[in-house]
């Protein structure tokens, strides 16, 4: 098949590290692969597109003016018209609701995975209904958890056409040992350390997992934040005010950070929501004890016999889970072995490919 995967990318995320997984992971089992690539104009180097770049899927880079949707559109129907692909598959509000309509007008399948909603404002709330509006043109809609197939069913989306499909795991390059991955950080090998990686963003929980630090029973325990977002500066604000500045070192967005996930004696995620988040998938590869909130998909992907689930916007559980496995960090161990042993058995990333790649077909013969 030819396959041409649409998206307006982040900087990082689990919605990017997914495209890149399915692309590589379908152009190695023998189809044709493209991506196009939706970037604001003044965008030089996007580290999604080099993430790609020098490898066997095609970048089609699109910088369309601002609010140019139109333009964008004609932009992707030339590029459908040139490519002539089998399936268009679209990630993301942008593309499912401006470029999605293009190929379909060409008679193209459509298919789309819902990689999940962040909430937030009003502007971010609208932009969410005309998606899951758009979500009932598609062929095929994908949901990435069962509470999130739940909730587009309860929407609307035809029942006939949604799949739920948790995402895999497709190994990268290797985790890093804990002293090489402190030393890129420019941390302390020695000490324990507690670590979060994510948009700091509200839906992402940074200020649950700042609140949940400033109760640790250990005031000592170094902290970790990688990644960046608009609540950065508020969030700073916050570790202030809860005496955590002279322990918490700010990371920005670090490439190939799950090469680094060694760096923790363990990782929160303290999502307000989730889909199936990658993040978790990198911390069970790198056997890195994992403290999450069971939010969407996550208690899809462990269970208590892999890690602490504690419930969302709640620091004093959060708190209390971390202190658990600071404590006894042999059952942590454990609980991280049992995870790596979980993550090869259940979502080894060819039963993932192979469930995309027949439900293209089944768009192609209009069999949804």
């Amino acid at each position: 098949m030819i396959v041409l995967h649409v998206l307006a990318p982040a900087a990082f995320g689990g919605l990017e590290r997914v495209v890149a997984a399915l692309a590589a992971g379908h152009v190695a089992t023998g189809h044709e692969v493209h991506v196009a690539v939706v970037l604001d104009p003044e965008v030089t180097r996007h580290p999604f597109v080099e993430t790609l770049a020098g490898g066997p899927v095609v970048v089609h880079e699109l910088r369309p003016p601002p609010r140019a949707y139109r333009r964008e559109r004609r932009a992707i129907v030339d590029l459908c018209r040139a490519l002539s692909p089998d399936v268009v598959h679209t990630h993301g509000y942008r593309a499912d609701v401006v470029d999605a309509p293009a190929a379909r007008r060409l008679g193209i399948p459509t298919v789309t995975t819902v990689h999940g909603f962040t909430g937030g404002d009003w502007r971010n709330r609208l932009y969410e209904a005309l998606q899951v509006r758009a979500f009932r043109q598609f062929d095929a809609v994908v949901a990435v958890s069962r509470p999130l197939a739940a909730q587009l069913a309860l929407r609307g989306v035809p029942r006939e056409r949604l799949r739920t499909v948790l995402n895999a795991w497709l190994p990268g390059p290797p985790p890093l040992p804990r002293e090489e991955a402190c030393r890129v950080l420019g941390v302390p090998a020695s000490g324990r350390r507690i670590g979060f990686v994510g948009r700091l963003t509200r839906e992402k929980g940074p200020d649950v997992f700042l609140e949940a630090c400033g109760r640790l029973a250990d005031a000592t325990v170094a902290l970790s934040v990688i990644g960046d977002g608009r609540e950065r500066a508020e969030l700073v604000l916050l570790a202030v005010a809860r005496g955590l500045a002279e322990r918490l070192t700010w990371h920005g967005v670090v490439p190939d950070a799950a090469r680094l996930l060694r760096a923790f004696d363990v990782l929160a995620i303290s999502s307000r929501t989730e889909g199936t988040p990658m993040l978790a998938f990198e911390a069970m590869a790198a056997g890195v004890p994992l403290v999450a909130a069971a939010v969407g998909g996550v208690p899809d992907i462990v269970t208590a016999e892999e890690a602490i689930l504690v419930p969302p916007e709640n620091p004093d559980r959060l708190a209390a889970a971390l202190d658990d496995a600071l404590h006894d960090p042999g059952r942590a161990r454990r609980r991280a072995d049992a995870a790596r042993r979980r993550l090869d058995a259940q979502f080894a990333a060819g039963p993932w490919l192979a469930a995309y790649e027949a439900l293209y077909r089944l768009a192609m013969a209009g069999r949804m």
